[in-house]
């Protein structure tokens, strides 16, 4: 909007209004009267476009994206902390009971317990929230002395843990708010309600997949994976206390009988031919293809609630393949032991497999 009122152009604008008769040369009088002003109206034309860009949804960022998403009501979502299962045995290697409350630690995070599901099983929540809580397994370390604790381990996730909503999701979020709005039960409003639950990370609606009033959810967690049962569990009594109850106990209406499930995960073993560079060994170049098959097939998960069908495409992961430092080639890829596109059920999601590679 402003990007033509330069410096040179404002100068130039304001010596025009001067008379041929002055002097307008560089380092003039006037020149050097009018250079400071000029200088100052270009940069408050540049601060002008930012603020005219961080005004409108579809180029707001930070705070300014998170004001105008709530004039319509949506919310930024903050980061969320994760739950784990915590086993823990005593000196005699029987399973025992922690106290509630007690403080353990893994890699400087800090998990503190809150529920105790069976003895020996409790669960643990990270004191910080967002991604981190999900990353680390292994032996615990008790912050405050346990008597009798022998051993302490941090093992699944039951919610995962994430990390404050994105510029990228509200804008997609503000603008469904905006285009489709949720009202009664509508598949927008169940889309708006559930995705806002803490732990899922995006959801399928079927109305009326079981007859009038009957509602199937199928839902994604947030770091888009399969979600545990607990989360699954959660979902359904905040949405439906009582499956199939239809008696508005939760926040479905009344009529509504609502079944949350979760997506179900299909393994996919990858078999490639490569032809690899002068002097390199597929030991190599093993992890950089982990790693770009990971990196698709989660692309594919966070598509999931957007898709019929997900599709792991054999071309796709050859494109991929090919960008990695020392691979010429790639050919007889094999998805699951066939060379064909692998195609997914509706409430499948893709993980990573074995990956083998011939040369």
């Amino acid at each position: 909007m402003y990007e033509t009122y330069t410096f040179s152009f404002l100068l130039n604008r304001m010596l025009g209004r001067v008379p041929d008769t002055v002097d307008k040369r560089e380092g003039s009088i006037i020149y050097d009267a009018c250079a400071p002003a000029a200088a100052e109206l270009a940069q408050l034309y540049m601060e002008l476009e930012m603020n005219a860009a961080l005004s409108f949804a579809d180029t707001a960022t930070g705070e300014f994206l998170t004001r105008r998403a709530g004039e319509f009501g949506v919310r930024r979502s903050p980061a969320t902390k994760a739950k784990r299962r915590g086993l823990f045995v005593d000196d005699s290697g029987r399973p025992m009971i922690v106290p509630l409350g007690s403080r353990y630690s893994i890699e400087d995070t800090v998990y503190v317990v809150v529920a105790a599901n069976s003895v020996g099983s409790v669960e643990l929540e990270c004191e910080t929230p967002g991604v981190v809580g999900n990353q680390f397994f292994g032996q615990l370390l008790p912050i405050d002395y346990v008597a009798g604790l022998a051993t302490a381990e941090l093992a699944g996730i039951l919610i995962p843990g994430a990390d404050e909503e994105s510029d990228d999701a509200l804008r997609e979020r503000y603008y469904s708010a905006v285009n489709e709005p949720a009202f009664g039960g509508n598949v927008a409003d169940y889309k708006q309600e559930i995705n806002a639950i803490s732990g899922v990370g995006a959801c399928k609606v079927y109305p009326a997949w079981n007859g009038g009033g009957t509602v199937k959810v199928t839902i994604i967690a947030a770091d888009w994976s399969a979600p545990t049962t607990a989360l699954v569990n959660q979902v359904q009594t905040i949405m439906d206390p009582t499956v199939n109850s239809g008696q508005g106990l939760g926040l479905a209406p009344i009529g509504h009988q609502v079944t949350i499930q979760g997506v179900q995960s299909l393994t996919v073993n990858v078999e490639t031919t490569l032809t690899l560079a002068a002097g390199m060994t597929p030991g190599q170049v093993q992890a950089d293809v982990e790693a770009v098959l990971a990196a698709y097939l989660r692309d594919l998960r966070k598509d999931w609630s957007n898709q019929a069908q997900l599709v792991v495409r054999t071309a796709q992961l050859d494109a991929r393949i090919l960008t990695i430092a020392g691979i010429e080639d790639v050919a007889d890829t094999r998805l699951n032991g066939s060379p064909a596109n692998l195609t997914l059920g509706a409430d499948e999601i893709p993980t990573v497999g074995t990956v083998t590679i011939n040369v």
